[in-house]
């Protein structure tokens, strides 16, 4: 498990187009729990936090509409 997780907002652009928007970052304690920094706040008040990407042999990134990877 990585010792820190991305923080993202996803804004609905339409019914199949999401945009996942990096706000912040989130630090895993050693109990399991989070420490939460946002350089952004959503507006609709959801979060989504996720492990960082890896590279090439780890997991792919969410789909983004703007054809970045996550923490670019």
């Amino acid at each position: 498990m990585a010792e820190y997780k991305i923080v993202y907002a996803v804004i609905q652009r339409g019914p199949r187009r999401n945009h996942w928007l990096r706000v912040g970052i989130a630090f895993v304690n050693r109990d399991g729990s989070l420490n939460v920094r946002l350089d952004a706040l959503p507006v609709s008040g959801e979060l989504q936090i996720r492990d960082p990407p890896r590279g090439d042999a780890g997991e792919p990134a969410p789909e983004l509409s703007d054809d970045r990877k996550p923490g670019e």
